[in-house]
């Protein structure tokens, strides 16, 4: 598995993210990434911890800075891009109002959960 998206992932557990999805998009025609890793969080405070979890995280782990964040100011969808592995923290509502999961429902999917 590839170093930034294990870490994305053990960072998220780490926050209590919610419904964590590995989207394999390497043999997607038109991906602009090899993984979609998606999670949501009842809260838009939490929707930014996760995030900044996820940042200090690959970063601290890996030395490896994300290129861009989008969404940060609301924290109701915040995408952060790490060129090979692209993190998407919704808000739960807005993760059923923009169905991401759905939109690319022919990639490889692995489920992830955090341990309580």
């Amino acid at each position: 598995m590839d170093k930034v998206l294990e870490t994305v992932i053990e960072a998220i557990k780490d926050k209590k993210g919610k419904n964590i999805v590995a989207l394999d998009m390497r043999k997607m025609d038109g991906a602009i990434c090899s993984w979609f890793v998606i999670c949501n969080a009842d809260s838009t405070t939490q929707v930014g911890a996760i995030a900044a979890g996820v940042e200090d995280e690959v970063e601290k782990r890996l030395g490896t800075r994300v290129w861009r964040v989008d969404g940060a100011a609301n924290s109701l969808w915040i995408a952060m891009d790490y060129i090979d592995v692209v993190v998407h923290v919704f808000q739960t509502e807005m993760r059923g109002f923009y169905k991401l999961d759905e939109l690319w429902a022919d990639a490889p999917t692995t489920k992830y959960e955090y341990e309580e």
